[in-house]
């Protein structure tokens, strides 16, 4: 039968065992007693304990040092010390940074305009606002700001908040390879135009291999610059006029001070020490001409002259001055009004006047090109110039004026009508008597045919007779049976202009092998007379057509095939297919004068003899 129990994991909860529990003998045992009931000094341990063993001993003993701890624990594993052990887990930067953390408080930086139109000002009708563009690169956002201008009665300061910022062709954002110094940005609608960049994102760009551009000066409109100058005159930085500073000196003189003339000590320092200078001015107006000056500076007063210098028989007046003895401003003006005042403009002073540069003289630009001796010592002395590095040279070259011959009339020789043109009372043109009396009834003649590509010319037989005593050429047609033309006069007798070089026929334009055009018809010429063969071969130098040795030298590198080691000879036709596989252009009046000097065999069947040619070439 089961009973209730006491549980001993819940306390006063009774349980289901199988015991009842004890309900005596629970007292607290005593652990010593007494010997001796009235003796207290007999008390002794009524539980003996077990004996301690050897290791507990040693704790025992290892426990009675303070250190006991890190005897008795065994030593741990040191791992290497890295730099993520020494920095803080919120201050570790990740491997990949994002751009938000790589490019932290990073701005790219550039200065620029736009300009605005202004409609209700009579002195600009635009305006150049400056704005300053910053790019953020942590988060691509673009914010620009306007520099404040006193009293400009513009409201300025943020121009546009930080935002990402739309390219005008609606393809993503704006980012920096968008901007350039130089080049325009347009966004929201209105250009701006980019004039510089500071240092730092000079350098960004530098580093990625980018060209960022130059700076530009920055430019300012009409409203701008006349509010500098209104400006620096309240605050006094325009230089007093010389009437200001004379009442000063007169001031101080009234005060008893010693008075210190600088004109006198000037003049008499430098008087009668002149600096003199060449010079000249292109005057481009209507029937102008250059005009050289001999000029003058005074040293005494700072003035200067300009003298004309004329050459003879020039023309022009013979009044030298120019300009008279006076000082000479940069900017002159006349005023409107005589007696008007106005502010001086600076005079010219020796540093000025430079040899190779010029000078305003009352809106005439007068170059100077050369001075005297005592001018070059005196800027080596004085300013450390060479004058005479710098000279320039004005000499002018010979006018020629090119002859233009006469139109063609085709009448007469042109000789007769060149010096029509040339002379008022025309004489004879000048013949040449030596060559006249020498070649006097020679006439060469070239058998030719027509190449014109029509069947009924091919027939036809020609003869180029030329006639070297006065260089005048004639063509005659030869009868041919059942050719259907006419015999005779084909081109009269005359000189006539070879169409290819556009000079007069010479003896050495007709060639057996080439084509000639006369009287607008191709010829080419087939073969030579006899006698105009020896003509030609007695004048080598003249003709190397007709040398047998400058022949045979241009066949110098056919040695090497067999054929011109042939003791029967070579055909002329297979010796031009020769000389044309190495690339050597041989003519037909060339092949003939082989034949002339090295042929060998009847006339049916003529060779050249190739050893002979070989060996006067010297192969």
């Amino acid at each position: 039968m089961t009973t209730l129990s006491r549980a001993s994991s819940i306390p006063a909860l009774m349980k289901l065992g199988m015991s009842a529990p004890k309900l005596e003998n629970n007292h607290k045992r005593s652990g010593f007693d007494f010997k001796s009931a009235n003796n207290k000094d007999s008390a002794f341990t009524v539980f003996r304990p077990q004996a301690a063993s050897q290791q507990a001993l040693d704790f025992a003993v290892a426990m009675q040092k303070p250190s006991w701890r890190l005897t008795a624990t065994e030593p741990r594993m040191r791992t290497p010390t890295t730099e993520e052990d020494i920095i803080p887990k919120n201050q570790r930067y990740p491997r990949v940074c994002p751009a938000w953390l790589k490019h932290e408080k990073q701005v790219l930086r550039f200065y620029g305009f736009y300009q605005e139109a202004v409609t209700e000002r009579v002195d600009e009708n635009s305006r150049k606002r400056n704005i300053i563009i910053q790019y953020h690169m942590e988060d691509g956002t673009v914010s620009m700001t306007e520099p404040k201008v006193e009293n400009s009665g513009i409201p300025q300061g943020a121009f546009l908040k930080r935002q990402r910022v739309p390219r005008a062709d609606g393809k993503g954002f704006l980012g920096p390879d968008d901007f350039r110094v130089g080049t325009e940005v347009a966004f929201y609608s209105r250009s701006y135009h980019l004039t510089g960049c500071d240092r730092f994102t000079r350098w960004f760009y530098e580093e990625n291999g980018i060209d960022v551009g130059d700076d530009e000066e920055l430019s300012m409109d009409q409203w701008s610059k006349s509010y500098k100058f209104m400006k620096t005159a309240e605050k006094g930085g325009l230089p007093a006029t010389k009437g200001a500073i004379e009442q000063k000196l007169i001031g101080k003189y009234a005060l008893g001070a010693p008075p210190i003339d600088k004109k006198l000590t000037q003049f008499l320092l430098n008087d009668r020490k002149v600096l003199r200078f060449k010079a000249y001015w292109d005057d481009h107006t209507l029937y102008g001409a250059r005009i050289y000056f001999n000029v003058h500076y005074y040293l005494s007063d700072n003035t200067i002259e300009f003298n004309e210098a004329h050459s003879r028989n020039s023309g022009r007046y013979p009044s030298p001055v120019f300009m008279k003895r006076g000082p000479l401003h940069k900017k002159n003006h006349p005023n409107c009004v005589p007696g008007m005042l106005s502010a001086e403009a600076p005079l010219y002073l020796p540093e000025d006047l430079i040899v190779g540069e010029s000078i305003n003289v009352w809106g005439r630009k007068v170059v100077f090109f050369d001075c005297d001796d005592f001018t070059e010592k005196f800027y080596k002395d004085y300013l450390g110039i060479d004058q005479k590095a710098s000279t320039i040279d004005v000499s002018e070259k010979p006018v020629t004026h090119a002859k233009l011959a006469p139109p063609p009339h085709h009448r007469g020789r042109e000789e007769d009508s060149i010096i029509s043109c040339q002379m008022i009372n025309p004489k004879a043109p000048k013949v040449d008597l030596e060559k006249l009396m020498v070649l006097s009834g020679e006439v060469l003649r070239f058998e030719a045919k027509l190449v014109n590509g029509i069947p009924e010319d091919e027939m036809r037989v020609l003869v180029i007779a030329y006639y070297p005593a006065d260089d005048e050429v004639a063509v005659f047609e030869m009868p041919v049976r059942n050719s259907g033309h006419w015999v005779g006069k084909f081109a009269d007798k005359r000189r006539m202009k070879n169409p290819d070089t556009m000079a007069w026929f010479k003896l050495e334009d007709l060639v057996v092998g080439k084509v000639v055009t006369i009287a607008a018809q191709p010829l080419l010429i087939t073969r030579a007379d006899e006698h105009c063969l020896q003509f030609l071969e007695e004048r080598p130098h003249q003709f190397p057509h007709s040398d047998p040795v400058a022949c045979a030298v241009k066949l110098a590198p056919l040695k090497g095939e067999p054929e011109m080691h042939d003791a029967d000879g070579v055909d002329p036709d297979r010796l031009k297919d020769l000389a044309r596989s190495m690339g050597i252009d041989v003519i037909d009046h060339e092949i003939i004068t082989l034949l002339r000097r090295f042929g060998m065999g009847d006339a049916a069947a003529p060779k050249v003899h190739g050893p002979s040619v070989l060996e006067t070439a010297g192969a």
